[in-house]
């Protein structure tokens, strides 16, 4: 356990030049790993009040909403239940906040890029 990072992952990584690459030359800036928002967003458009997590399959129940899941119950599922509530919880808490708040699955970023990057533009325009 001691070795899974919470900061810098693979995916996260490839998140952040997917954006580089597409949305920073058109002027949208962003912050990393925002700690004065609730659940310290990956990426924040702090201008366009935007927080973006990208969320691993694992450790955020991509499998569990699916029911396939072989996970000791003991432990791994009461888990990965709590992380769950805390995405939530996060989430209510920065949209009352008035952000506006995108999730991406890690598999997500891999398959389908455009599709992650698609869902930040939608949010950043929304948001003029």
């Amino acid at each position: 356990m001691s070795l899974i990072r919470s900061t810098n992952t693979k995916p996260e990584i490839a998140f952040r030049k997917l954006i580089s690459s597409t949305l920073y030359p058109k002027g949208h800036r962003y912050r990393l790993h925002y700690k004065k928002l609730p659940g310290k967003p990956d990426v924040v458009f702090v201008k366009k009040k935007v927080a973006v997590f990208v969320d691993g399959s694992f450790w955020h129940g991509h499998r569990l909403k699916k029911g396939q899941t072989n996970l000791s119950r003991r432990y791994w599922l009461p888990k990965i239940k709590r992380n769950m509530e805390r995405d939530k919880s996060v989430n209510r808490r920065l949209r009352k906040m008035g952000w506006k708040v995108v999730r991406v699955w890690e598999h997500d970023i891999r398959k389908r890029p455009e599709r992650t990057l698609d869902a930040v533009v939608r949010a950043l325009k929304g948001r003029l």
